[in-house]
């Protein structure tokens, strides 16, 4: 009996120890207590030129199925108001801005985590949960560029969630001319307080992601 209760205690710690390092365990983060009130809008609502193309609420995606149940975009207003003036400034180029994701509730980003294979997650693929992510926060977006004149979508040096090289900002391969419309994407939203992800030239943090908390909130039950 005694040996029994042994194994049993050993086989309890080998998966308790599985289970955290495979991150099962993972709880949302605790926010501070003097961070600003979510104020989380609907870009479409306000600037009716932006384009969607909410990817993880399709099949299209790195994880291969929907992950929202509306193919909705948010940012909290600040953000929001810069990304209006961002687009209102592409057009001059003849551009508009094409919103893969917005706002991100913290399940959605332990979901990524999960399915991301280790490379991935060093890398910077995807965000640890137990940090939780700017897109948690509402100050971060993914976006890509579309004409003005074809309602097309602009080629970008890799596509979106292509996790290589070609996804870096500062990749110097390929067409010179695709690299100029991702650096004319990346310098335009730099003017505007946003900042690119050294991995991904389609991921932009807004400037004031740490005044706000991380949120668990789903899409249906934004207004």
């Amino acid at each position: 009996m005694k040996q029994l209760k042994i194994g049993m205690h050993i086989s309890f710690t080998f998966i308790l120890l599985f289970l955290i390092n495979n991150n099962f365990c993972y709880s949302q983060p605790k926010n501070e207590s003097n961070l600003r009130k979510p104020e989380l809008v609907e870009l479409i609502k306000l600037d009716s030129t932006f384009h969607l193309d909410i990817k993880y609420a399709t099949t299209n995606n790195f994880v291969g199925q929907p992950v929202y149940k509306q193919a909705r975009a948010f940012l909290q207003r600040p953000a929001a108001d810069a990304l209006v003036r961002v687009n209102k400034k592409l057009k001059e180029y003849g551009f508009g801005l094409l919103i893969i994701d917005g706002y991100r509730p913290w399940s959605v980003t332990k979901l990524f985590w999960d399915s991301a294979t280790e490379e991935g997650r060093l890398v910077g693929f995807v965000a640890d949960p137990a940090k939780g992510s700017r897109h948690n926060r509402g100050c971060a977006v993914d976006l890509s560029l579309y004409n003005l004149a074809t309602g097309k979508e602009v080629t970008m040096p890799s596509s979106y969630d292509e996790f290589n090289e070609k996804a870096y900002y500062k990749y110097e391969g390929g067409d010179p001319e695709v690299r100029g419309l991702r650096d004319l994407l990346i310098n335009t939203m730099e003017s505007e307080g946003f900042k690119v992800l050294e991995t991904e030239w389609w991921h932009f943090d807004y400037k004031d992601w740490q005044l706000y908390p991380i949120l668990d909130i789903k899409f249906e039950e934004l207004k």
